[in-house]
């Protein structure tokens, strides 16, 4: 059931979509889809909460390193919906937005402890921080519209914008050593 409501609220997004467009989706009655949860929200968090612990469980939770991107790439090819729901259309819709703040906040925070070690404490390290989760997940979404084409060249490109914005947070302390040293 939570598979075909994924299916269901990815084509439209949860204010789109009616229970009676997941049960035809699921093949079942919506008498069904009460029997198992209270309302369209519940089963709508319920379908987010799995793509979000399926997203996890493909990426972990804690640590990014080499194959973090390739990782994401992969887990947002098997559930593309999942992905989509997450990352577009929970994002649009003010009564799901506590979601999507979660894991904006917790991608921000391991981001900033993972660049940390690449980047000086400061405000730019602040601003990568930021940045690269919304980098990172905008250019999978970006992938998946496209059609999701070659996902390992797909990872090395999404490395190499990665790569750009920690590049960008490094100039400025190139520019400003060499303007102290000048």
């Amino acid at each position: 059931m939570l598979d075909a409501a994924t299916r269901a609220f990815a084509r439209s997004g949860f204010a789109a979509t009616s229970l009676n467009d997941v049960a035809a989706e699921a093949g079942v009655s919506k008498v069904l889809l009460y029997r198992h949860f209270e309302s369209k929200a519940d089963l709508y968090r319920a379908v987010l909460d799995t793509a979000g612990a399926r997203l996890g469980d493909a990426v972990g939770r804690d640590d990014f390193g080499e194959g973090t991107i390739a990782a994401l790439v992969g887990a947002a090819g098997r559930d593309p919906d999942g992905f989509r729901l997450l990352f577009r259309h929970a994002a649009r819709e003010p009564e799901f937005r506590d979601i999507v703040d979660a894991y904006a906040t917790i991608a921000t925070d391991t981001a900033r402890r993972n660049l940390a070690r690449r980047l000086p404490e400061g405000p730019w390290l602040d601003w990568a921080s930021r940045l690269v989760p919304v980098v990172t997940i905008e250019a999978v979404l970006a992938w998946l519209d496209i059609g999701a084409p070659d996902p390992t060249e797909a990872t090395a490109r999404i490395g190499g914008a990665v790569n750009a914005v920690l590049e960008a947070a490094r100039q400025h302390r190139t520019r400003v050593r060499d303007q102290l040293e000048a």
